[in-house]
Formats: structure tokens, C-alpha cells, sequence
């Protein structure tokens, strides 16, 4: 059974940072791609980052020099360094992880920035 977990979310102040980490089991890990996605209240599921299974990464522009999308393959682990978060990052973050024709889904970590 594949199971993607996501933990790190937590409430933030404006200007913090948080780092979310998705978990993977049941794939062959170092096979697939995986990213990050994120859904705020009544908007549509939005790409967030991506670092590919040869290690090339890609992060959306609105989160560019701001987040940082690494994965540890001995761990079958991705990580969402957030720096400098801002309110319009509130979000539902799901981890996401595609290859050999399948996409799977984390159930989503809850991340909100407020003062």
C-alpha cells in the first residue's frame, strides 16, 4: 500500500519559516518524481515545487528565493524549507510523488501565516 505522510504545518507569524516533510512507503522512491502542492480555502489545488528523481528541482515563482524543495532518497523523504512566509501562504500542503505511470497524494499538512 502507498502512503505519502506529510507533517511539519503548524501556525506561523508573518516573516517565519517552517519545514514540511512528506514520507514515502510502499514505492520504490528513488524511481519517482516528487513535489509539493498547496490548496488555500475555495481556490483551486496550486503547484507549489518539484525536484525531479534526478535531483532537479523547480519551485513556482510566487515562492521562488523564498522556498526550498529538497529530497533524501536513503529516507524516501521531501522536505519544503519555507522561509519568509507570508499570509497568502496559508494553505493546505500536499505532497505529491508521479512516476511509472501513477500519481500519489498525501493527505495534506494545514499551514497557516498570521499574526
Amino acid at each position: 500500500q502507498v502512503q505519502l505522510v506529510e507533517s511539519g504545518g503548524d501556525l506561523v507569524q508573518p516573516g517565519g519559516s517552517l519545514r514540511l516533510s512528506c514520507e514515502a512507503s510502499g514505492i520504490h522512491f528513488i524511481l519517482y518524481n516528487t513535489g509539493w502542492y498547496r490548496q488555500a480555502p475555495g481556490k483551486q489545488r496550486e503547484f507549489v515545487a518539484r525536484i525531479g528523481n534526478d535531483g532537479m528541482s523547480v519551485v513556482a515563482d510566487s515562492v521562488r528565493g523564498r522556498f526550498t524543495i529538497s529530497r533524501d532518497n536513503g529516507k524516501s523523504t521531501v522536505a519544503l524549507q519555507m522561509n519568509n512566509l507570508e499570509p497568502e501562504d496559508t494553505a493546505v500542503y500536499f505532497c505529491r510523488a508521479d512516476g511509472n505511470g501513477y500519481i500519489y497524494w498525501g493527505k495534506g499538512t494545514q499551514v497557516t501565516v498570521s499574526s
